[in-house]
């Protein structure tokens, strides 16, 4: 396996909106290193489960804010302690009452990134590529909304690197280019 240069990595935390290819391309740029990868919405999804809140991840966002912030905490405890993993999550949930931060102040601070990596698209690419996803149950989104969500992600991002001193990172997955994307990742992976 491929080693990170300089040792250990930490913790980096890869977020996009959903149909933006996050996942994708950064366990494409991943491939060979001795790089945990996880999802912290899979654990949250498993925990919720478990209670009996939910029956499949489309249904997580419908949680009230209060079950959020319980799931949140007890995924945040479930994941903190690792090292050299690449931590895929949403940096804002959007919710019927707004935009609500995927890793607030007390799962940020647990999960101490050193880098966030923030995976874009154009608006349309993202609404092309939900339009075409049967295996999701996605709230439909006009190209504005899409656009407005990735500017929130933005915002939110940087609020997470005040907080931990990370870095951010936005690496561009645009069709057909997953190999630039990878590209642009890879050096936050050293």
């Amino acid at each position: 396996m491929k080693q990170h240069i300089g040792g250990k990595m930490g913790i980096i935390v890869v977020t996009g909106i959903p149909g933006v290819g996050k996942t994708t391309v950064m366990k494409k740029a991943a491939e060979g290193m001795d790089i945990e990868f996880v999802t912290f919405g899979t654990v949250m999804i498993d925990i919720a489960k478990e209670m009996g809140l939910v029956k499949d991840r489309d249904e997580m966002r419908k949680l009230t804010l209060a079950q959020q912030r319980d799931l949140q905490i007890r995924t945040a405890e479930k994941v903190g302690d690792m090292e050299n993993a690449i931590v895929d999550t949403h940096c804002t949930i959007k919710t019927p009452k707004g935009y609500m931060p995927g890793l607030p102040e007390w799962v940020i601070k647990k999960l101490k990134p050193t880098a966030i990596v923030l995976v874009e698209a154009d608006p349309e690419e993202i609404y092309n590529r939900r339009a075409s996803d049967t295996t999701r149950s996605r709230d439909p989104d006009s190209k504005e909304k899409i656009a407005e969500h990735q500017q929130m992600n933005r915002a939110v991002a940087m609020a997470y690197a005040a907080i931990t001193g990370a870095t951010v990172k936005i690496v561009f997955n645009h069709d057909g280019a997953i190999d630039a994307a990878v590209k642009e990742a890879a050096p936050v992976l050293e």
